[in-house]
């Protein structure tokens, strides 16, 4: 069984995957930084905030056919992408969810 350091460092390597296949995207991008409230210039700096990652992962995760295409995209499990935010800092699921 893997230790939680590694889980976390290959649930961070999912993440970041995730951060470049959203900001490679021209629809998804602008929906992100209007869910997020990050401004397209404060991307790297907010990438180091506690919690980003795991937004990230959430927003993956809220539109099953964008978590379908970055799957196919990436070869990664569309299961590891939800094992990877629950990995994360402040991805454990207790978080507010929008109305």
């Amino acid at each position: 069984m893997a230790n939680a350091a590694s889980m976390r460092e290959e649930a961070e390597t999912i993440a970041v995957k995730a951060l470049g296949f959203v900001a490679a995207d021209p629809e998804l991008l602008p929906r992100f930084l209007a869910v997020t409230g990050i401004e397209a210039h404060s991307i790297r700096q907010a990438a180091g905030e506690p919690g980003f990652l795991a937004g990230v992962l959430q927003f993956i995760l809220a539109h099953e056919p964008t978590l379908m295409r970055f799957a196919e995209e990436t070869g990664t499990p569309p299961a590891s992408v939800g094992k990877a935010l629950r990995a994360l800092p402040l991805g454990d699921d207790d978080h507010e969810h929008s109305i």
